[in-house]
Formats: structure tokens, C-alpha cells, sequence
């Protein structure tokens, strides 16, 4: 399988709150997370939310999580690890040199 095929990795807590968030405030099914950037260079920050697709968006199944990306931050998502921890979601760059 490749970063194409699933272009970012959800650890099994981070899914499992995806999932039951999803539920809990029955959020429809057509949603799903939408993962990108916001801002540039040095001030970029993740962007994380439940989102609609659009026509400029990739949409993929990860590990029975719908995960939105929009085209333009392809480049840039590819190879995030989403996580859970108390208080909130994480998302971290892997380094493929290791």
C-alpha cells in the first residue's frame, strides 16, 4: 500500500475518537475529517475538523475513517500521524529517513 493510497496514518485512539465523535453528536455519514494546513511557511499550523468534501477534495478511506484532503495540501499531509491524547487530537510528520 502507498502514501497514495492512504496519505496519512490515524493510531488506533485517534480513530476510535473519530469514530465515536461521529456518533455521539450523529454527525452524518457524507462527513468526514478533513486534514490540511492553514497559513505558510514558518506560521503554517494543522487543520483538523469534520467537514463535507468538495470538488477540489481528495476523499480516503483509512482504516474505516473518511479522511478529507483538498488537492492543494496533498504534498504536505502526506505522512502524518494523526493521534489522540487528553484534550485534544495530535499531528505529527513522520521522517521517512528512519
Amino acid at each position: 500500500m502507498s502514501l497514495l493510497d492512504n496519505p496519512v496514518f490515524v493510531k488506533t485512539e485517534a480513530r476510535q475518537q473519530i469514530i465515536d465523535t461521529l456518533q455521539v453528536n450523529k454527525i452524518p455519514d457524507t462527513y468526514g475529517l478533513r486534514v490540511g494546513v492553514r497559513g505558510g511557511g514558518c506560521g503554517a499550523s494543522w487543520l483538523l475538523g469534520f467537514d463535507l468534501p468538495g470538488p477540489a477534495d481528495e476523499v480516503y478511506n483509512v482504516d474505516g475513517v473518511r479522511i478529507i484532503i483538498d488537492r492543494k495540501h496533498l504534498l504536505y499531509v502526506l505522512g502524518v500521524e494523526i493521534g489522540y491524547e487528553m484534550g485534544g487530537f495530535t499531528v505529527d510528520k513522520i521522517d521517512s529517513n528512519k
